[in-house]
């Protein structure tokens, strides 16, 4: 078996990656870590929950340690950036504790906190910058940062980057970047988008995957309940009873709806909260550690947190409603199965759902078992309409040359 010391690690950081109870590489950070540890550009696609974090913090660490040089104010040696809050924050407690000893300064950059305590903090400059695109990019229009001395660039989940509009802030981001770096980006998937915006980031890259983009962890029981809308929330808290023990996440579509779905999960008795886009930085960072502590057993979220929660003993995801976009699918039910472990995913699906349903299943390659209810047949889409032809002119009767003549 593959140890860390045969990847190129040196003996400290195989000490503390034991202290932190991590003892064998995963298929992903076993494939990754060579080529980044010999300065490669490495794009690295692998399912949610297989070890992303340390494929590319690890060879980081190494790199920034061999060259002990201090950060200059308001540079970042190297910058990792994250689609979401969550995401970044889970990054860098992930990583601080593998640099301790190391003398290696991790700064965490966010939207929804004080963006003058973050150029505070940054004046002292960092080795290691987690951050989301509009912060990051508002913090070098106020001139608190500039990446001219950035010689490692992470994107990590850089699909889900893309699906949240963040194309132009990347671009603007890369501009301000040297030429002479390195670039991981790592990912669930690679849409086309994304495999253009490689090109553009990276130079000759090692491509290594783990398992084909967009399947879900094989660990994962999948399931679907087949119910009309109205019977939705009644049959989520019947499933919920059976395990208020155990944490589980529950995925809505909207802001409003997720919001709506905790009260009425909250007047059932359930210890539940919600995060989602209406919620502030407080808020959400309660929701998460009370979640983590145990206080929370039920947590609404939308897909804003989908890719930013790594807790090992989430035992059940439930797709309240079915994604919009497919892909999202797998982002949210890895959220279970962490480190090694078992979970369950049970999907609600209603009418008009089927379609949603019907691209989950088609960019899986596969069916899910179906729990109860039978599946409905797909909407059809409505027939269009034929355009309606403007009334013909009646045209005027040319006089016959006998009527002509009668005329004159």
């Amino acid at each position: 078996m593959t140890s860390f010391t045969d990847l190129g690690l040196d003996a400290d950081l195989v000490a503390r990656l034991k202290t932190a109870g991590i003892t064998d590489p995963t298929p992903i950070q076993a494939q990754a870590i060579p080529p980044a540890m010999k300065g490669r550009d490495v794009i690295g696609l692998a399912q949610t929950g297989t070890g992303k974090t340390a494929a590319f913090g690890l060879p980081l660490i190494a790199a920034l340690t061999a060259a002990p040089e201090r950060p200059a104010a308001g540079a970042a040696r190297s910058l990792i950036l994250a689609p979401t809050r969550e995401l970044a924050a889970q990054i860098a407690d992930a990583l601080k504790p593998l640099c301790e000893g190391a003398r290696l300064r991790t700064q965490v950059v966010t939207g929804g906190a004080s963006i003058n305590a973050q150029s505070h903090r940054l004046a002292r400059g960092a080795d290691i910058l987690v951050a989301t695109p509009g912060r990051l990019i508002d913090l070098m229009d106020r001139r608190a940062l500039h990446l001219t001395d950035t010689r490692f660039l992470v994107l990590d989940e850089a699909d889900q980057m893309l699906d949240l509009g963040f194309i132009h802030a990347l671009r603007k981001i890369a501009a301000r970047l040297p030429d002479q770096r390195q670039t991981m980006l790592f990912s669930a998937t690679m849409p086309k988008q994304m495999a253009e915006l490689a090109k553009d980031f990276l130079t000759d890259p090692v491509r290594v995957e783990v398992a084909p983009p967009g399947t879900a962890v094989d660990r994962i029981r999948q399931s679907v309940h087949f119910v009309e809308r109205a019977d939705k929330t009644e049959r989520l808290i019947d499933l919920l009873d059976a395990h208020r023990a155990e944490r589980a996440i529950v995925f809505g579509r909207t802001k409003h709806g997720s919001e709506k779905l905790a009260k009425q999960l909250m007047n059932a008795g359930f210890a539940v909260a919600a995060i989602h886009g209406n919620k502030s930085q407080g808020q959400r960072n309660r929701a998460i550690e009370g979640f983590k502590g145990g206080q929370v057993r039920v947590l609404v979220a939308t897909d804003v947190a989908a890719r930013g929660i790594d807790i090992p003993d989430v035992k059940h995801v439930y797709n309240y409603d079915l994604p919009n976009v497919p892909e999202n699918y797998v982002h949210r039910i890895g959220r279970t199965a962490r480190a090694g472990a078992d979970g369950a995913a049970i999907a609600f699906c209603t009418p008009d759902e089927m379609g949603e349903l019907v691209a989950i299943e088609k960019a899986m390659g596969t069916s899910i078992p179906v729990a109860s209810g039978a599946r409905f047949a797909p909407a059809k889409p409505e027939p269009k309409a034929r355009p309606s032809r403007p009334p013909r002119r009646s045209r005027p009767r040319r006089p016959s040359k006998g009527s002509a003549r009668q005329a004159a």
